[in-house]
């Protein structure tokens, strides 16, 4: 019979499903944006203007949680690799 997943595990998956859909959340956010300055060439600028109003509270926090989490996968494996020497 398998063991439970201990905390450790547990905390460990539900960072990785935010990781996850923080991935399609800047995507989307990338595809909206090309969308929004395309509009924007044919003057409709609604899309580009919710767009930046969108940029600080949810783009720019959704970016740096991604590169936070590169730098930081970056860095554990790092240790683990120096640790196993």
């Amino acid at each position: 019979m398998a063991e439970p997943p201990t905390t450790l595990q547990r905390i460990k998956g539900a960072f990785d499903t935010v990781l996850v859909v923080d991935v399609f959340v800047v995507i989307a956010g990338a595809l909206w944006f090309a969308v929004a300055v395309t509009l924007h060439s044919q003057k409709i600028e609604a899309p580009l203007e919710l767009f930046q109003r969108l940029w600080e509270p949810l783009f720019t926090p959704a970016i740096g949680l991604l590169m936070g989490a590169a730098i930081l996968s970056g860095v554990l494996s790092w240790w683990q690799r120096r640790a196993q020497r």
